[in-house]
């Protein structure tokens, strides 16, 4: 089984566009991963049924037994995240600002505040309009480390691939560079890049290439809106080639593909020129792996 990561440096590139019409493509033969966790969005597109959920718990949260609180302060004083208010009767530690640090536990007289599991998320399985299943999530208001929940949406897809002897997974990365995009690419057989002809989408890519050069990935590079600025397509090509990346399909802005997304629907059925340029990206994929 192998492991695709659709990519890209900043966000509005059409990676999500991409990855979702390679799912349509890629049909039977491949799971789907969305891990833009802290923007999921690929359901708009591929219409999951949500049927299964599981709760995710990641770091711990501070909990106040307000009939054991003595109002001695403490906590107050030493949280530095501004998470504890009094009242004249007890203390009030605010799930949102609380960071799990646990100093407020640690300082408590009369124990009354524990440290229990925080929920940051939940993880979907689901049915998808391919035929096949794909696995996504939500993170809670304010939760943090979605690096690990993009870790674990990740394993419950390539678990389903293995089970279901799919040959791929297909994995809707973060745009950007932070936390979520490494837990998106670490392991991976192929990353796939998603740009677009402009000054800020050429800065970004050359620092994702930096995060995927370090991981030693097979690297390949989709133009999105090629068309649009052909002068910086043309800079796009060649910064590619020096840095020996495969450019290997171009995508032309089509008011077609813009509708299709707006009435829910891939590039993939947008009319013939979406459709064939994911079919030709899919085919060199596979093409890659002989």
């Amino acid at each position: 089984m192998k492991e695709i990561a659709i990519v890209s440096g900043k966000g509005g590139t059409g990676k999500t566009s991409v990855a979702a019409s390679l799912a349509l493509v890629a049909g039977m033969e491949a799971v789907i991963a969305d891990c833009d966790v802290d923007a999921a969005n690929m359901h708009l597109l591929l219409r999951p049924d949500f049927s299964e959920a599981c709760d995710f718990y990641s770091g711990e949260i501070a909990v106040i037994d307000k009939g054991m609180c003595r109002v001695c302060g403490k906590c107050m004083e030493v949280c530095h995240f501004d998470a504890v208010t009094l009242t004249d009767s007890y203390a009030e530690i605010s799930a949102i600002n609380c960071e799990g640090c646990g100093y407020c536990s640690y300082v408590c007289g009369s124990s009354a505040i524990t440290m229990v599991p925080a929920k940051t998320g939940v993880v979907y399985e689901s049915n998808i309009r391919s035929g096949s299943k794909m696995v996504h999530a939500t993170m809670e208001p304010g939760a943090e480390n979605s690096g690990k929940l993009v870790f674990n949406v990740r394993e419950r897809a390539a678990d389903i691939a293995r089970r279901e002897q799919k040959g791929f997974t297909i994995i809707d990365g973060s745009p950007g560079i932070g936390c979520p995009v490494i837990a998106s690419l670490s392991g991976v057989s192929l990353a796939v890049l998603v740009t677009e002809p402009s000054v800020a989408a050429i800065h970004d890519l050359l620092r994702i290439v930096e995060v995927i050069q370090q991981f030693r990935i097979r690297t390949l590079c989709v133009i999105n809106k090629y068309d649009i600025n052909r002068a910086k397509t043309n800079e796009i090509k060649l910064l590619l080639a020096n840095m020996n990346i495969a450019h290997v399909c171009d995508i032309a802005y089509d008011s077609d593909i813009a509708k299709a997304i707006a009435a829910g629907k891939a590039m993939s059925e947008s009319g013939k020129r979406g459709s064939r340029a994911i079919a030709e990206l899919w085919s060199k994929i596979k093409a890659v792996y002989g």
